[in-house]
């Protein structure tokens, strides 16, 4: 089996996913939303990951999703921007089938949480066994990331998977599979990640950062760019930025950096998922605040306070750049 080639550097942004009054799918307002961030220029969407809330999606909304994103790309001549598709389950025969429906729906990549239902089970051994070569059973070899049928990145967010933080040695070992092909790392930590890409460049190894805050720090460090929740509200400010690294330009792209910084951090205070679709709603001309439960919905009655006037101030920016 031939390595599998990593996603190209850059921003990529996991959609949100509205929905309408019924909790039903909003098609219009997700079909503008994947319009609007690929007009931004970004790299890649990420559906169904967690601010897609994907656990509140049955096999079949999971897939049409990610169809519906795939059409809105090619219809609108965004053939080229990258899907990656959120398919970790709680057990390996589930990611088996999401990463298999993500092919058939016309996904690029997938991108696979560890399971966390038992977290105290998971050992070294196990996280190594579900990602890579996972177990021998009556059944026969069930392996996620020899069974993918798209490359495969691992996911690193303890905070979803009941404190389970992967070592940057366990992510190094599993990166010598040849279809796992990269990380996006949502602990924040500059330094597990500055030990991966000084062992593998993101040419061969795609390690992301997880969150908006670390955009520039990760990519002096080396990164491959960021899976992160704010683009979608400001995807230009985040391409600003990327430019202004790429150009050398290290002042300006800190200064961007440090208000993207309390941009993303504002973003969670005012309510995560649902300000995030409110915001959107608000400024940009579709979609509604509406989430699946147990999540809270947020209006836009609720939005005021600092935290909201720092993320007006960069929405106002978003608006005003070309």
């Amino acid at each position: 089996m031939s390595k599998s080639v990593p996603p190209p550097p850059g921003i990529y942004a996991p959609t949100v996913l509205f929905f309408d009054e019924d909790e039903d799918f909003d098609v219009p307002a997700i079909k503008a939303h994947i319009l609007r961030l690929a007009q931004a220029g970004v790299t890649g969407i990420v559906v169904q990951g967690s601010t897609g809330e994907a656990h509140h999606l049955s096999h079949e909304e999971r897939k049409q999703a990610i169809t519906l994103t795939r059409e809105t790309l090619d219809e609108n001549g965004y053939e080229n921007v990258v899907i990656i598709v959120g398919c970790g389950a709680p057990s390996a025969r589930e990611s088996k089938k999401l990463c298999a429906d993500a092919n058939e729906a016309g996904a690029n990549f997938v991108i696979v949480l560890t399971p966390s239902v038992w977290a105290k089970r998971m050992s070294r051994d196990a996280i190594l066994a579900f990602h890579r070569d996972l177990f021998i059973n009556d059944n026969g070899n069930l392996k996620v990331a020899d069974h993918s049928p798209l490359p495969y990145l691992i996911y690193n967010y303890p905070s979803v998977t009941a404190g389970i933080n992967l070592e940057s040695d366990i992510i190094l070992e599993l990166s010598d599979h040849p279809n796992i092909v990269g990380t996006k790392l949502s602990c924040g930590s500059i330094g597990k990640l500055h030990r991966l890409t000084s062992a593998k460049p993101s040419s061969e190894f795609a390690t992301l950062a997880g969150t908006s805050d670390v955009l520039l720090q990760g990519l002096l460090s080396g990164s491959a760019g960021v899976i992160s929740a704010l683009p979608n509200i400001v995807p230009k400010l985040h391409m600003v930025l990327y430019k202004l690294y790429q150009e050398g330009k290290i002042d300006q792209a800190m200064d961007l950096q440090a208000q993207l910084g309390q941009g993303e951090y504002a973003a969670s205070k005012l309510g995560g998922i649902s300000a995030i679709k409110t915001l959107v709603s608000q400024n940009f001309g579709y979609g509604k605040e509406y989430v699946r439960a147990p999540l809270r919905s947020v209006t836009a009655e609720q939005l005021r306070g600092p935290y909201y006037d720092k993320l007006v101030e960069l929405m106002t920016l978003e608006k005003s750049t070309p």
